[in-house]
């Protein structure tokens, strides 16, 4: 049916849900003021999404809280015991509130999604700690001097962690453009939680481990059948941890093929922005001739409107014709529910696809939105070939290009912005003809303009309503350039002279829009992308058909969401370095040692690994999404090391074997470690899972958490031990070693 549609636009510091609000308490009395016939509908809605991504995500909080405390029972079996790191959620997502009310920032999906991950990373202190002090409860100490003698050996190794972790969002947060600026708040509220929870695992954890927890002479079944389940794995790892030991070429060798398996796995993977996300909404564009009428238009739309009629999961949908020009059109077609359908909007706008396409008169095709919110018309690809010769020239290189990407099928309804044959009505004044006829040029041009164009004359009143009043032919004496001749202009002395004695009319073409790049011509060109074509793929061909297709004297350049995948990619792989650095810094201060941090890092590329092939089974791409969750990857495998490491040091200050250390700190921080390996998996599987409003983002960050531990922290247990033995620095054993002799040949004094 006909429609006047009415935009509403939010202010820059509007919430979108808020004004939804209003406008849904507002309908029913402005639609009351409507004359009879006439409702009032929402047509194009964008906050269901916001408003069913946040629902989701707020779901997903609950089920990661429950997964942790499972993870958190399974290895203590006490309630009281679990009670001590799932404190830690609360107070620290409470800090992390006030710190984004600090910043300014807003509880939006990817604030939410911080949240998220901070369930899993901040309960991961509290357990070390917990673990601990736990631990020499059951061997008989008091709690409260187990606390303390807990707290103190595992303290510089919280502190560590906590200082690492918060260290690798540093880079994020000077990150620039759009995506730096989404992903501020992301690893700022992050970061601001793992801080609020290092300082909690060291003063609230102990203290309720002092109070809650006691020794327990005698246990349970259930406990005691877990028990001997853990000790079976202790004591299984301990054997082959020492088998590792003793063929360390084996293990550097397989350390050497599991870290080239992320090399090869890069190249496996695709690149793209951002993943396409469900929005439950389909964009619809549809281009005519140049020079089509709106009637034209329309005539094709309704065409269009019943394609989209025969779709079962159509909920509403708009259709303009005439928009942005007279000869466009744009149409928004919203879907049910999530959970009321089968079928996502991407296969949804693949049956579109071809039965758009076969609409004839126009070039018509669906456009699924952006992910990180650009322009509804922005496309993938926007390539910008840009030059100084003329544009005839360009347009014959452009129609080069478009010849060569429809042979590709990756391309989709290729286009380009320079449009050269628009139709147009050239009008010359022969001046001296009108100059003896006695009309005035400017008479002919206003009658040109009144009879053909239009023209407000006036305005008048009746019943409290204003009209303009507006000089025009009609429409169908207008139609043809012949009509013309129907036209008469007035001259000096009253006579009615024909337009066509003083005007000469020809037909010819003209360009739509002639466009500049960098101050030189150039042309955009442009096009959707099949599902299985990412952008980097698209990108790399167009590169390589520019190399072999454009003649000296042209270049090229990204524009859109192109431009924006480009500088993306080149910032996130300057913060993943800058990681690093940061990371080898924070821990070569901590540690007071370079070699100390060198061995913790080298689980960062068995964490890659794991992390990139679970990408490549569930068919996920390298976007920013994923290359967020490789980044905060580096900040959670490194604690494995930590551990380790920091542990053998202690054991080897105090007169252990190089050997004997790292096998001791291995076996006893095996617990710790598999704890808050879980704790984190198990709190980033609703993610890697997630289903509903964008899932498709979630899922990309979850399976890097989830596999990047998984893989990165099993040969973490055998990689980091091996290296210490081969390159941590020998002193301590020798001073221990020293310190052991001298006391063994010195008499014992008895007294």
């Amino acid at each position: 049916r006909p429609a006047v549609s009415i935009g509403l636009i939010k202010q820059s510091t509007a919430n979108p849900l808020d004004l939804k609000r209003g406008l849904v308490e507002m309908l029913p009395r402005l639609e009351a003021e409507l004359p009879e016939g006439m409702r009032m509908t929402i047509a194009n809605d964008t906050t269901v999404f916001i408003e069913r991504s946040i629902d989701a995500v707020f779901s997903t909080i609950w089920e990661a809280v429950l997964l942790v405390a499972a993870v958190c029972l399974f290895f203590l079996r006490n309630w009281r015991a679990m009670l001590v790191p799932l404190v830690t959620i609360p107070v620290s997502l409470v800090g992390a509130f006030t710190l984004m009310l600090v910043f300014g920032f807003s509880i939006n999906t990817l604030t939410l999604l911080a949240l998220v991950l901070a369930i899993g990373l901040v309960v991961d202190d509290a357990i070390v700690v917990l673990e601990n002090i736990y631990r020499h409860i059951e061997e008989g100490m008091a709690p409260l001097a187990a606390a303390f003698k807990g707290a103190r050996e595992i303290g510089f190794a919280v502190v560590a962690m906590t200082i690492t972790l918060a260290a690798v969002y540093a880079p994020v947060a000077f990150m620039t453009g759009r995506t730096g600026k989404l992903f501020t708040e992301f690893a700022l509220t992050l970061a601001g939680a793992v801080i609020v929870s290092g300082f909690v695992a060291l003063t609230l954890s102990p203290m309720m481990c002092s109070k809650l927890l006691r020794h327990e002479p005698r246990h349970g079944p259930i406990y005691n059948g877990i028990e001997r389940f853990l000790s079976w794995l202790t004591e299984g790892y301990r054997g082959v941890l020492k088998l590792a030991l003793s063929a360390r070429w084996l293990v550097m060798l397989v350390f050497a093929a599991v870290a080239g398996s992320s090399v090869w796995l890069m190249g496996q993977l695709k690149n793209e922005l951002a993943p396409l996300e469900d929005r439950g909404r389909v964009i619809g564009m549809f281009t005519g001739p140049e020079g089509a009428t709106l009637d034209y238009m329309a005539r094709y739309a309704e065409e269009i409107e019943r394609i989209y009629a025969g779709l079962p999961e159509v909920d509403r949908y708009l259709v303009i014709a005439g928009n942005p020009t007279v000869s466009q059109g744009i149409s928004f077609v919203g879907f049910s529910d999530w959970a009321e359908r089968e079928r996502k909007a991407g296969e949804i706008a693949a049956e579109l696809q071809p039965k758009l396409r076969a609409v004839p008169g126009v070039n018509a095709f669906p456009i699924l939105p952006a992910s990180l919110g650009q322009s509804v018309r922005s496309r993938p690809v926007s390539f910008v070939v840009s030059t100084s010769e003329s544009y005839d020239e360009l347009a014959r290189v452009a129609d080069a290009f478009l010849d060569a990407m429809r042979d590709n099928p990756g391309f989709v309804s290729p286009d380009t912005d320079l449009k050269l044959t628009m139709p147009e009505l050239a009008v010359e004044v022969d001046r001296d003809r009108a100059a003896d006829l006695g009309v005035a040029v400017d008479v002919i041009g206003r009658t040109l303009e009144s009879m053909l164009g239009g023209r407000q004359v006036t305005r008048y009143k009746q019943d409290a309503e204003q009209y303009d009043v507006i000089v025009q032919v009609a429409a169908d004496a207008r139609r043809d350039p012949r009509d013309i001749r129907d036209i008469y202009v007035r001259a000096r002395n009253g006579d009615m002279v024909p337009l066509t004695s003083v005007v000469k009319v020809s037909e010819r073409v003209a360009p739509r829009e002639l466009n500049h790049f960098g101050q030189r011509r150039s042309v955009t060109i442009s096009a959707n992308l099949a599902p299985d074509y990412a952008l980097g793929e698209a990108l790399q061909w167009m590169d390589d058909t520019a190399a072999r297709i454009l003649p000296p004297g042209y270049s090229t350049d990204y524009d859109g969401q192109s431009r924006e995948f480009k500088t993306s990619s080149q910032s996130l792989a300057l913060v993943f370095l800058l990681a690093l650095a940061f990371i080898y810094l924070v821990l070569a201060a901590q540690f007071e040692s370079f070699r100390d941090p060198f061995i913790i890092m080298l689980t960062v590329p068995l964490s890659m690994a794991g992390a990139l092939g679970a990408l490549w089974l569930t068919g996920g791409t390298l976007n920013v999404y994923s290359q967020i969750g490789l980044v905060t990857l580096v900040g959670l495998i490194t604690k494995h090391g930590i551990l380790i490491v920091e542990f053998a040091n202690q054991l080897r200050e105090q007169g252990r074997a190089l050997r004997d250390a790292v096998v001791e700190a291995s076996v006893l921080r095996l617990r710790p470690i598999l704890m808050t390996t879980g704790a984190m998996v198990l709190g980033s599987v609703p993610l890697a899972l997630a289903t509903g409003a964008g899932a498709e983002s979630r899922q990309q960050i979850g399976w890097v958490i989830v596999g990047g531990l998984l893989i990165g922290t099993f040969f973490t247990l055998f990689v980091v031990p091996t290296v210490y033995t081969l390159l941590a620095r020998r002193e301590r054993t020798e001073v221990g070693s020293e310190v052991h002799l001298r006391s063994a040949n010195q008499p014992e004094v008895a007294g």
